[in-house]
């Protein structure tokens, strides 16, 4: 047995069933699965929208990004200028996130089956 716990081998702790699957090769909820594949549990549900975390985060990156740029000077002579990039690292990553939120949201319109469904669940 691993030091955290775990099985090895894919052997059950304690009696305890691998997977969430019983002994008798079914999962907790009766239906049927796939031996040898696995299956992973459904995603929870979305509780918070993405507009009241992501949006006002990636702004707030660019509104500190341009204050910070009236203040070159100062961040130079304090050798401080990785609060600047800092600033712009986080503005291009809140926009990625937004861009691959988007393009998840654009998939499960479609129907495609490897989107996430519940990009739908929220109003934007």
């Amino acid at each position: 047995m691993a030091a955290s716990g775990s099985p090895v081998n894919g052997s059950p702790v304690n009696g305890s069933p691998v997977n969430g699957t019983p002994d008798n090769g079914t999962p907790d909820n009766g239906t049927p699965v796939n031996p040898g594949r696995y299956t992973p549990p459904a995603l929870p549900p979305v509780r918070t929208g993405l507009w009241h975390i992501a949006v006002p985060g990636t702004v707030s990156w660019l509104i500190a990004f341009v204050v910070l740029l009236f203040f070159i000077p100062q961040l130079r002579a304090n050798d401080a200028m990785v609060w600047l990039w800092t600033c712009l690292a986080g503005f291009v990553l809140g926009l990625l996130g937004l861009s691959v939120y988007a393009w998840q949201r654009r998939a499960a319109r479609r129907g495609a089956r490897s989107a996430n469904q519940m990009a739908l669940d929220e109003s934007i």
